[in-house]
């Protein structure tokens, strides 16, 4: 026990090592990056003005996405109860897909009003669908728009309150394209065609007819604006807010709380990428045109109204006289499916497009958790029966080391009246009841630490997991059996109320803890009482509450990680149980369950 304890203080010991080389070191590092980069990019944009004067469209800088809030419909915000008063204010065209249905506002051509299909809010069957993009009067304001910038010799171009007109087709489906157009007063005509997938994915393809006499420079730009912010605050292990892929920064991430202190980041320019806004199972992301450089950039706006902002600009875009350019974005606004993400990113050629969905650190974990869990239920047809094999699958993995570790625990049993005995002889000298020990250990060929290494082979597979199911959209609503309907949140029953046998619900105040909470725990319990109780106090009020504690606090986890960890436990206390009898080794779990129960005798006795 001295041992394990020694092996557990190391991993701890570990752990804070890299999180102190973290904060003290990577964190000021990166910090001091961004601010070069971003005295660099000052340094650029007063070296455009001094080569194109002070005509803040001439210098590349985009008035509409620059944060100026765009008039709302009757120039006040709406509230939440009037979302269709907020749609019919404006002319739109309509969305219907297999995956979306909702609207185009004529006024922008923004994208503001989207619903996915396959997707509620709530596990119940007649819960809404997630509204995913709304209009900028709601206070849940969430959009995605493509514009232009110009000049005085381009006239008015394509912005914000620019009002399209339909050419044809006034609805948007995966096999009729819509076309908008808009023409200026100097001879600038621009069609723009928007089309889309079966899925998530729209093609915003903008053509520029130039009629006029002189050549014409223009700048295109879009943005993602969302005006609040999740309503349940992100963890440590799931990235939330403002996200992108671009240049040689790489993958740029930014939570709410991170650009409401920076304001304003602008990392370097890009030829290929994308960038937006993701939540836990959502996102709204652009990938600009790769015939154009252009510079992203992340934001926080506090005027009017507070806001969150992922932006680009392109280079000028150059329009002779007579001639025309065409410049394409394309926008994702759906859910964050596996399989659909990938098939974007290879088909489409958009750069590391995977990282919207956040694997964190262990990737090389976690998504071939996700891979094998997501294979067995096309097997299975139910994630838990998935998760359930996959653990089965996991433990025939590292069998051969479990059997070894076992095996040598089983030896230690065997022994223990010798290392009693070593304890005995050396009580008043622990120097040479180590040496003691040690020399017994090398002679009965023992690994002290071998009951360690299950335990830590679990902790990378349980956090993975762990990681699987809170992040994966697959496992959003996925239900299991009896009163579990969604594996990716806790256990809706509790201990509190007899499991729902009482009709009452329990108070806030209380943890919580159901009923696969109760079973992990007794499962626990039974695997630690396996093993003889060690004899000091300390570690053996340890042993005994240790599975009391690990119940209260897995009841707030998802209900799939709980399934999986009383399973795990199940598996291992046979297979301990089976070694153990092979090595001929006494299994301690009866004689532990009695002697709990036991009368013990009094003081007088």
């Amino acid at each position: 026990m001295e041992n394990n304890r020694n092996f557990f203080i190391t991993i701890a010991l570990s752990v804070l090592i890299l999180v102190l080389w973290q904060v003290f070191y990577m964190n000021p590092r990166m910090e001091q990056q961004r601010e070069q980069a971003r005295i660099e990019q000052q340094r650029v944009e007063a070296q455009k003005k001094e080569a194109q004067g002070t005509n803040p469209s001439a210098a590349g800088t985009p008035a509409p996405a620059s944060g100026a809030i765009p008039t709302a419909p009757g120039g006040e915000i709406a509230t939440a109860a009037s979302r269709d008063q907020a749609i019919a204010a404006t002319k739109r065209i309509k969305i219907d897909t297999p995956s979306l249905e909702g609207s185009i506002n004529l006024t922008g051509a923004r994208l503001d009003d989207l619903k996915l299909k396959h997707y509620t809010e709530t596990v119940d069957k007649n819960s809404p669908e997630i509204s995913l993009l709304n209009p900028q009067a709601l206070p849940t304001g969430y959009f995605a728009e493509i514009g232009f910038v110009g000049s005085d010799k381009t006239g008015a171009v394509p912005s914000s309150d620019t009002v399209w007109s339909v050419d044809g087709n006034p609805t948007l489906t995966p096999s009729t394209p819509v076309t908008l157009t808009y023409t200026n007063d100097k001879g600038l005509t621009f069609k723009r065609t928007i089309s889309i997938d079966d899925n998530y994915m729209f093609t915003v393809s903008d053509t520029v007819q130039n009629s006029g006499s002189a050549a014409v420079s223009l700048f295109n730009y879009g943005r993602v604006t969302r005006y609040d912010k999740p309503a349940v605050a992100s963890t440590y292990v799931l990235h939330e807010g403002l996200i992108g892929v671009t240049g040689t920064e790489g993958l740029t991430e930014y939570k709410y709380t991170a650009i409401e202190k920076d304001k304003e980041v602008k990392p370097g320019k890009s030829t290929d990428g994308w960038l937006g806004i993701t939540d836990k199972y959502w996102a709204v992301t652009l990938v600009p045109t790769e015939k154009q450089p252009f510079q992203p950039r992340y934001a926080y706006f506090e005027d009017g109204r507070h806001r969150y902002q992922s932006d680009f600009l392109t280079d000028a875009i150059n329009v002779g006289a007579g001639q025309s350019a065409t410049v394409e974005t394309e926008i994702f606004a759906g859910a964050k499916e596996v399989a659909k993400i990938n098939a974007y990113e290879a088909d489409r050629h958009i750069r590391q497009f995977n990282l919207v969905i956040d694997w964190g650190w262990f990737y090389f974990i976690t998504k071939p958790m996700f891979w094998l869990i997501d294979t067995l239920y096309k097997f299975f047809g139910n994630f838990g029966l998935a998760i359930l094999a996959t653990t089965v699958i996991v433990k025939a993995i590292f069998f051969p080391l479990a059997n070894k570790s076992y095996a040598s625990m089983a030896n230690m049993k065997k022994v223990q009246p010798k290392m009693t005995e070593i304890r005995e002889k050396y009580a008043d000298d622990k120097m040479k009841q180590q040496q003691a020990m040690m020399e017994l250990y090398k002679t009965e060929k023992i690994n002290p630490l071998a009951g360690c290494w299950p335990v830590a082979l679990q902790i990378p597979v349980f956090f993975s997991l762990y990681k699987v199911l809170y992040i994966t959209i697959e496992m959003r609503h996925a239900p299991f059996f009896g009163w579990i309907h969604d594996l990716a949140a806790p256990d809706p029953t509790s201990v509190f109320n007899l499991f729902g046998l009482i009709p009452f619900a329990a108070p806030a105040f209380l943890p919580h803890m159901g009923a696969w909470a109760v079973v992990m725990g007794i499962t626990m319990f039974l695997q630690m009482r396996m093993n003889p109780t060690p004899p000091d106090p300390t570690q053996a009020a340890i042993f005994t509450w240790m599975p009391v504690i690990f119940t209260f606090m897995m009841g707030s986890f998802p209900a799939g990680l709980v399934i999986y960890w009383a399973w795990n436990n199940t598996l291992s206390i046979l297979q301990q149980g089976v070694i153990m009898k092979r090595q001929g080794a006494k299994i301690e779990l009866w004689d532990n369950l009695t002697a709990l129960f036991r009368k013990k005798p009094s003081p007088a006795e």
